[in-house]
């Protein structure tokens, strides 16, 4: 199959890398001497460096050409990037299957990639989201990583899992598109709070409990929204929770454990040279709970120190102090 891989950040590389074994595959990169140095250098110098790049992958700053032909392209830009890149897709190439990997909330209008997506292609067009647990660079070295497809077309989802599926990369199809969109968003935040926790020193029983009354929080919020149960208990929900809050390349883990040294938003934001989405979804997230009055304690104590200048400690403290209540809900 022919592809083409929009965003040549460490995360849109390692799917190029993985796929491009299986896959006639294209990556297209926005800025033309980053294009030009992995053509020439076969290394992503920024974003992957120690990641040798295989010699069948091609390369392309011209979207024009890096869509001529594809036969699915893969969306892996961060979520504020989406919709200008589906404009430009819209015009190069309609009515090709797209497929999207990136997690969090339109900045603004609080609309998941879905809706966006929904607003910018054709009604016809097939299309889908990529999800899961999955550190970029594990899935570049072809590490074991599962991850969830899921779109609304039942066979769409089961032939681009198929499609991307490998033995190292394997790919589960579902139709919970809702589910899986929110449980990769919300996880950030939650990975903020968890990180804080650690840098505080706070141990792993807080940890093990933050990321479990999270999960509540996830689920809470998406069974609101229309996703589904299981999702939230399945690669898309639990699975990606626990990663992103105990891996140490969880860039939103980064920045709580930093918040909690100490240093300020800005700088951290600046030094870290990656998009930590957790920090931008956490208002949105939040806002959303509040218009469908729901319960989000761990997201609004992360937001209210992101944005409030509530102390990390003094967030965490109260997390952990809070009233006793039933653990279930009915």
């Amino acid at each position: 199959m022919k592809l083409t891989i929009l965003g040549a950040g460490a995360w849109g590389t390692a799917l190029a890398v993985s796929l491009a074994a299986h896959h006639e595959v294209t990556l297209w990169a926005r800025n033309a001497a980053q294009a030009a140095e992995m053509a020439s250098k076969r290394r992503n110098s920024r974003y992957l460096p120690d990641i040798d790049l295989p010699a069948s992958l091609r390369f392309s700053s011209e979207l024009a050409l890096a869509l001529h032909g594809a036969e699915l392209m893969l969306a892996v830009v961060p979520s504020g990037a989406l919709r200008p890149l589906l404009r430009e897709v819209a015009k190069l190439a309609p009515g090709v299957p797209v497929i999207w990997a990136c997690k969090g909330f339109e900045a603004g209008s609080r609309k998941l990639p879905h809706e966006v997506v929904s607003e910018e292609l054709l009604s016809h067009t097939p299309c889908g989201v990529l999800s899961g647990p999955s550190f970029a660079r594990e899935v570049a070295l072809g590490l074991p990583t599962a991850l969830t497809l899921a779109s609304l077309n039942e066979e769409f989802a089961r032939r681009s899992a198929l499609a991307l599926h490998s033995n190292h990369l394997r790919v589960y199809a579902s139709t919970d598109v809702m589910g899986v969109e929110l449980g990769g968003a919300v996880k950030n935040v939650l990975a903020i709070a968890a990180g804080i926790s650690d840098g505080m020193g706070f141990g792993h029983n807080a940890r093990a409990a933050l990321i479990t009354r999270g999960l509540a929080e996830i689920t809470r919020l998406g069974l609101t929204l229309g996703g589904r149960q299981e999702t939230f208990m399945g690669l898309a929900g639990m699975g990606d929770l626990i990663l992103t809050c105990t891996g140490d390349l969880s860039r939103n883990r980064q920045v709580g454990l930093q918040l909690a040294q100490g240093k300020s938003l800005e700088a951290i934001l600046r030094d870290l040279g990656h998009v930590a989405e957790g920090v931008n979804t956490a208002r949105e997230v939040l806002q959303l709970a509040q218009e469908h009055e729901v319960d989000m304690p761990i997201t609004q104590a992360v937001y209210q120190v992101l944005y409030q200048g509530l102390a990390p400690r003094t967030a965490v403290e109260g997390l952990l102090s809070r009233a006793p209540s039933a653990e279930f809900r009915n």
